[in-house]
Formats: structure tokens, sequence, C-alpha cells
């Protein structure tokens, strides 16, 4: 195995922690528990442990093989699969997953057969569609999808939820989140559920809660970039006390030299298709890093430095360093937003460096 020091991340655990725990207490003081989404992460069971060790008891994966990876590190914790199974993979779900999102009978069902056969119980929570237009079952659909599904053996209905800003953008509103909480009371009363979930959406539900006078019957949130990233996602605006650079990208500069701005020649389309438009600045301090779209969403990350990012190719990424004296060894820092903390913690190319 070859091991390198850069590219890398670097993921302060004390940070993390902090950030947990202070989210953590202000939803707890509105009574609304936590699902730690692991996604963005990749599952890692070093960041997931934090996560644990804070109080958050649930943790929530799009992935089953990160689901697997946390039960395997022996995390404790409930897991959830955070989207509707697909039918291809229901054996692992009722391995690896205690509870799932669901929004087709036909899943459903073929979870019900599984979990009778593995002589178990799978939890389910149903996603209803709030305006988004990812996932969930209409509204008007609801009460005969509830029907059928508290009949069926080997799972058993727990919550309803709602996901927001994801797809479409849809603002978390005090009216939609009423409108949610709504359909859960008639939930409730209509078939005696405890519906012990009412998950009311992610890190983009910040400015909801902090404004809400009334949070009706939501009692759960699913959040990870908040957490990770110290950051409310409808806006991008730092939440109060959190850190924001909990992670940080490295990557080495391969070469340094004093070019022109603007390619010589007749120009085509780059390597992904693309017509780039370039700015005249005359002769610049171009320095490259040996990172690039196969490393990192390289549009998602920020210099720490008063550089600029000019683009990138597979494996190249380009700078102007403007004033700064790169040199070819020197290292260069950047923040992350989502996008480029999912893609480096997913690529097998950026080293992951634990700061604890």
């Amino acid at each position: 195995m070859i091991d390198l020091i850069a590219p890398r991340i670097e993921i302060n655990l004390v940070k993390l922690a902090h950030n947990a725990e202070v989210l953590f207490n202000l939803y707890a003081s509105k009574e609304i528990e936590l699902m730690g989404v692991t996604k963005g992460i990749c599952g890692q069971p070093e960041i997931a442990q934090v996560l644990v060790n804070t109080g958050i008891r649930t943790l929530a994966d799009a992935k089953i093989i990160n689901l697997k990876k946390m039960r395997e590190a022996g995390i404790k914790a409930e897991f959830v699969l955070l989207r509707t199974p697909a039918l291809s993979e229901i054996d692992f779900v009722i391995k690896y997953a205690d509870i799932s999102m669901n929004t087709e009978m036909a899943v459903i069902k073929c979870l019900s057969e599984t979990a009778l056969k593995n002589n178990t119980l799978h939890k389910i929570i149903l996603m209803i569609e709030m305006g988004d237009l990812r996932e969930g079952i209409m509204p008007v659909d609801l009460d005969e999808f509830v029907q059928e599904a508290v009949t069926l053996p080997g799972v058993e209905l727990v919550g309803v939820g709602a996901n927001f800003s994801c797809f479409g953008g849809v603002k978390p509103t005090e009216e939609k989140m009423k409108t949610l909480s709504s359909l859960a009371a008639k939930i409730r009363k209509k078939f005696s559920l405890p519906l012990l979930y009412v998950s009311g959406g992610n890190s983009a539900n910040y400015n909801w809660l902090a404004t809400a006078e009334d949070i009706g019957n939501i009692n759960n949130l699913r959040l990870g970039e908040s957490i990770f990233l110290g950051r409310e996602t409808l806006f991008g605006k730092r939440i109060p006390e959190l850190f924001t650079d909990v992670f940080t990208f490295i990557s080495e500069v391969i070469e340094s030299k004093i070019k022109a701005s603007v390619p010589d020649g007749e120009l085509g389309r780059n390597a992904f298709g693309r017509l780039p438009t370039w700015q005249d600045r005359g002769q610049i301090r171009r320095a490259i890093l040996g990172v690039g779209i196969q490393d990192v969403l390289v549009s998602g990350l920020t210099p720490k430095l008063d550089i600029e990012i000019l683009g990138s190719s597979s494996d190249h990424t380009i700078l102007d360093a403007k004033k700064i004296e790169l040199k070819v060894g020197d290292e260069v820092a950047f923040d992350l937003d989502y996008g480029a903390l999912l893609s480096a913690m997913t690529s097998p190319y950026v080293m992951k460096k634990y700061i604890s």
C-alpha cells in the first residue's frame, strides 16, 4: 500500500464534537431528536463514533455499504437507510438497516416477506411529498397507503417524514411544517399509531426552528451538513457557536511558473466538452496542484489563501497565485462546501487524517 500525505482531508474531531453537541442541545431544547446523516462522510466510523458519543443515537445513510461499515466497526446506534430501498438490495436492507424510508408499496411488501424469512421486524418511515419533488407519497394517497402498510407482517410503521431543499430547493416554511404536522396527527389518530418519528427535514430546517413558536408534532430532524460544516443550507450562513472548518482539504503544488493568462492557439472544447472563456490578466504566476475532478469537486473548494482557482481537469487544478510565491512542494489548504466534502470523503485518492 502506498502511504501518501497529499492530497488529504483533515478532520478535526474536537471541533466536530463541539458542533454536534451544540446542535444536539439546541434541538433537544425544542424536544427534537436528531438523526446523524453520515452519507456526506462516507460512513466513516471515526466520525460516526463522535456523533454517537455526543448523544445522537440514530445514524442515517443512503448507502447500504456505509451502514455495513459502521455496524462492522462496532458503532452502537440505530441505523436508518435514508432513502427508499431498491428491490435488488432488500436482503441487505433487512440485514444492515433497522429502519428504512419508503414510498413504494411494492418495496414494503418485499421488505415484509424478507423480514419474515429472517425472523425479524423491520421498521419503516413513510416519506410524504411536500413539494420538493424528490421522493414521497402524495398526501391525497397517504391514508390508503398507511392502511395497507399496517396490515403487512414483518414490518412496523414507526414514522413519517418529508424532504425539503435537496432537489427542488423548496424551503421548510412554517406553513409546510404545519401541514406535515397535521398529516402526522391525522395518521396517529385514525390508525392508532404512536409514530415515534415525525421527521421534518434536514439542515435546511435551522431557520424554521429558530423562529417557530410552535413546532407541532415534529420530533425529529436529519442533520449532516450543519454538523460537519457549521452552516444552515438554505442560505449557507454560519450557525452561531459552530465551527465551519471541521474539514480542510489540502493539496500539493507540483508546478509553479510565470505564464500567460490566456491560452495561445485555436480553441475548441476542453476534456469535459466545455468551451472555456478566459480573462486577459497578462503574465501571472500559475500554480498547479496534483488533484482534479477525479479527486474532489473542485468548484466546491475555497482557498484559505488569497489565490484563485482558474479551473481544473481530471487530475490538475490550476491556480492564479496572485502575490503569493507558491513553490513546488508547498501545500495549499481549502475550505469545502457539501459537494466537495462528499466527493473528497468518497474518493479513494484522498487520504483521511483525523485530528483529535
